[in-house]
């Protein structure tokens, strides 16, 4: 904001809700951009809404991951967008939130490459996520040159350079980080990703077993279902909901028996609330797709 201080924010409206937020905090005008099915950021729409604000610096906040479909934006597409409706790299800001996908994507084949190579500007991405801080807390990692001088100052009795909103910060929290990169190390990240994105597939699979609407994003962790009937199902298994989808987040203390238990319960569940007729599975063909619906319509 107090780089390009004219400047308008745009983001996809599966951004997390704490983007908003910050919009409405800092006054600065937001465009907020429909997404495909995946959950990414539709670039065609995010075209038009460029070149209809063409006289003002575009901000943009990139999804490496959305938080309930883990759907992950086209860092090379946007960035090739902004560039063809003319935002030379001084008139752009690009965020790239990686909340959980931080410490999944490095260990991606086909994942997607964050680098400062690149013309983005800042980075995001939680500790208490995948790397399991007992605390929540996070590291955002940004170009030295552009820590403003409106938010940096030299603080004489902390003695040292003052640069976050909040100033005072948890000095356990780098503590916890360094613990946890110190005790997994890059090979015990890897063996738990490879173990999340294979949990996810078999509960994926297990979903579409048992005829039941789910979706899980190529490299994500995180599988989309159809919302169960029962307020009491939901808050026994902690399900967070979204309309008419809920989701699991498969992180590396879930297994195998642990998703058996929840699918052979949800099943179960399913039978009751659907068992006489009187009442259909919800069609989900516009949130996850018709491949991937298993609603009396499409009965994939």
């Amino acid at each position: 904001r107090d780089l390009l201080p004219d400047g308008i924010l745009y983001a996809s409206k599966e951004s997390h809700y704490s983007i908003f937020k910050a919009s409405r905090m800092y006054r600065m005008e937001c465009q907020i951009i429909d997404t495909l099915i995946t959950g990414e950021i539709n670039c065609t729409e995010l075209r038009e809404k460029l070149f209809l604000n063409k006289d003002k610096p575009a901000i943009v906040n990139v999804n490496i991951g959305t938080t309930f479909k883990g759907g992950v934006d086209n860092l090379d597409l946007i960035i090739k967008t902004l560039e063809e409706c003319g935002f030379s790299h001084d008139r752009f800001y690009i965020h790239c939130d990686a909340a959980l996908n931080g410490l999944i994507s490095p260990f991606l084949e086909y994942g997607p490459k964050l680098s400062f190579k690149k013309p983005i500007r800042s980075i995001s991405v939680s500790a208490h996520k995948l790397l399991g801080s007992s605390i929540p807390c996070g590291v955002l990692m940004t170009r030295k040159g552009r820590i403003t001088n409106n938010l940096s100052e030299n603080v004489e009795y902390i003695d040292t350079l003052d640069t976050t909103i909040s100033g005072s910060r948890n000095g356990h929290a780098p503590i916890f980080i360094w613990y946890g990169l110190k005790m997994k190390g890059r090979s015990g990240l890897h063996t738990e990703v490879n173990k999340c994105l294979t949990n996810a597939k078999y509960l994926r699979d297990g979903f579409k077993n048992a005829g039941i609407s789910a979706m899980l994003n190529e490299s994500s962790i995180v599988v989309v279902f159809e919302r169960p009937l029962s307020r009491e199902f939901i808050d026994y298994w902690q399900l967070s909901l979204l309309e008419k989808m809920a989701h699991v987040v498969v992180m590396p203390h879930v297994t195998v028996k642990m998703l058996d238990d929840f699918l052979d319960d949800l099943v179960q569940n399913r039978e009751i609330w659907y068992g006489n007729g009187k009442v259909q599975p919800l069609c989900l063909a516009e949130e996850i797709g018709v491949s991937n619906c298993a609603c009396l319509v499409h009965m994939n």
